[in-house]
């Protein structure tokens, strides 16, 4: 598939998912929706790919929903076929996926980071629910995922006074994980993701991403049971051995994934 409005690039494990519409400040289309589905799919589904980085390009992350889209979804013309809604396939995707947000992160672009598994922040970075101030509700799943993020009350209050948080906030409210300077960015985010491509094992990421999101609507005992399970047959693989070899030889583990 040809991408008009992202970039797609895999190196070294990481398959980095750029918004490429930096004049708009990466503002979301229909398009650009079809294209982050493709690259994610496409990068999940690639043996060469161990994490997946969704950032933009330029000055800003996403500035939300571009203003040509509201308006042709609220006069019900969108005019294309709507892309499946991210939050529906990231959380059953098989690979870690991390959000590298700066300046805006609004709206639509607030959301999308909520359903990937690492908020990695630049100093710069504002973050905005927005949907009240246009008269919008809590689309997109926000209204299920934000308060398992940052509890009942600071969700509501996010989303009731759509009121811009600063990346120091954000860090406070539990929104984003991590935050670096505007200068360290990138390259603080390139070593989370190598870390995790170069040094821990794959199949570990990816059953403990499934227990994770399994377990949000799972019982205790249902996902003691499965994480049980999923116990015993981690002891019988290729990754499991290599790692407690590596570790009683004071080397670097080499991960297949097996």
């Amino acid at each position: 598939m040809p991408y008009e409005q992202i970039l797609y690039s895999v190196a070294d494990g990481v398959a980095t998912v750029t918004l490429n519409r930096p004049d708009k400040l990466n503002a979301w289309t229909v398009k650009m929706g079809h294209e982050v589905e493709h690259a994610v799919k496409a990068a999940s589904g690639d043996d060469a790919v161990r994490v997946i980085v969704i950032t933009g390009a330029g000055r800003s992350f996403c500035a939300g929903a571009d203003l040509s889209l509201i308006q042709a979804v609220t006069s019900g013309d969108s005019g294309e076929t709507m892309a499946t809604p991210f939050n529906l396939y990231l959380p059953r995707i098989s690979k870690p996926v991390i959000a590298a947000l700066r300046g805006n992160v609004v709206g639509m672009g607030l959301v999308l980071p909520l359903f990937c598994d690492v908020r990695l922040a630049a100093a710069d970075a504002k973050l905005s629910t927005a949907f009240a101030k246009l008269g919008l509700v809590a689309e997109w799943g926000v209204g299920w995922i934000l308060p398992r993020i940052v509890g009942l009350s600071k969700a509501l209050d996010l989303l009731y006074t759509a009121r811009t948080v600063g990346a120091a906030e954000a860090l406070q409210l539990g929104l984003v994980d991590r935050v670096f300077s505007n200068e360290e960015f990138e390259a603080e985010v390139q070593r989370y993701a190598q870390h995790l491509a170069a040094n821990v094992s794959p199949r570990s990421l990816s059953i403990m991403r499934r227990q994770v999101y399994a377990s949000l609507t799972q019982g205790y005992e249902e996902a003691a049971r499965v994480a049980d399970a999923e116990m015993l047959e981690s002891f019988k693989t290729e990754d499991c051995k290599e790692g407690i070899t590596a570790l009683l030889g004071r080397r670097a583990p080499q991960f297949t994934g097996k």
